[in-house]
């Protein structure tokens, strides 16, 4: 029992000290972001024209901190990738342990990308279309700081992580989880699953907002049936050995090899 517990209290302490590496990282970054959290409010608005409004003494505050923390976060990326493939490189065989940075590479550049489309495209058709909605029905758009980061830090992040898909589905298949024609046969189920997810992580659940959430994982998740392909597991193979009639009988009902 000792020789059991001894590795799992190493391990575990192990664990905790790259988690206090990654929250004061994060910390850090965040106090030096939150020095510029006026110019990213000032990025975040480029959208809307007008002049952003707090209706609360600490709606500003809480703004300019989630804008912030999104930053730091961003900023660590590379630090928490770093601890996070320290802490699993132990249980890798060397063959694995050669595509582990590589993936991690792979996965902030996805994240990163879909930051950068949902800011460049996706935000601006959003924010355009719904103020553009309430002017046309004579109604002046006065959007609070706090509601307006909210939004937009809820779609950075839903995007971020809805770009991972082709990767996720890739590894899958990779290690035999899944196969391209096991993953093309259910395309209709994905797409039935995308407006579904759509629906419920998007901030808003119109229409609209839906559709600009549901397309883009629709072309992902068709990303990522070529990435199957591509680099997927081909079938299994059954390797037919003659059996012995002298081996003994395994627990299943089947002769031991």
């Amino acid at each position: 029992m000792t020789q059991i517990l001894n590795p799992l209290a190493s391990h575990i302490r192990t664990i905790k000290k790259r988690l206090i590496i990654v929250g004061a990282t994060i910390v850090v970054a965040l106090m030096v972001a939150f020095a510029f959290s006026g110019d990213m409010v000032a990025w975040l608005n480029r959208p809307f024209s007008n002049q952003l409004v707090f209706y609360g003494p600490t709606e500003a505050l809480f703004a300019s901190i989630k804008v912030s923390l999104l930053a730091a976060i961003l900023a660590s990326l590379p630090v928490i990738f770093y601890q996070c493939w320290k802490c699993i490189e132990p249980a890798l065989l060397p063959k694995e342990q050669r595509w582990g940075v590589p993936l991690f590479v792979l996965a902030g550049a996805l994240f990163a990308c879909g930051l950068i489309f949902c800011n460049l495209v996706i935000l601006p058709l959003v924010i355009d279309f719904f103020v553009s909605f309430g002017m046309d029905h004579d109604v002046t758009p006065e959007l609070s700081v706090g509601t307006y980061i909210d939004f937009n830090v809820k779609f950075l992040l839903i995007f971020g992580c809805a770009f991972e898909l082709p990767l996720v589905l890739t590894i899958l298949a990779r290690v035999g989880v899944v196969s391209a024609q096991m993953l093309a046969k259910y395309r209709k189920h994905a797409i039935l699953a995308s407006l579904i997810l759509s629906a419920i992580v998007t901030p808003d659940a119109t229409l609209f907002t839906m559709l600009l959430m549901a397309v883009p994982l629709m072309v992902l998740y068709e990303i990522g049936i070529l990435g199957a392909r591509i680099f997927g597991r081909g079938g299994p193979t059954e390797v037919n050995l003659p059996l012995d009639p002298d081996l003994p009988i395994g627990p299943a009902g089947h002769r031991v090899r």
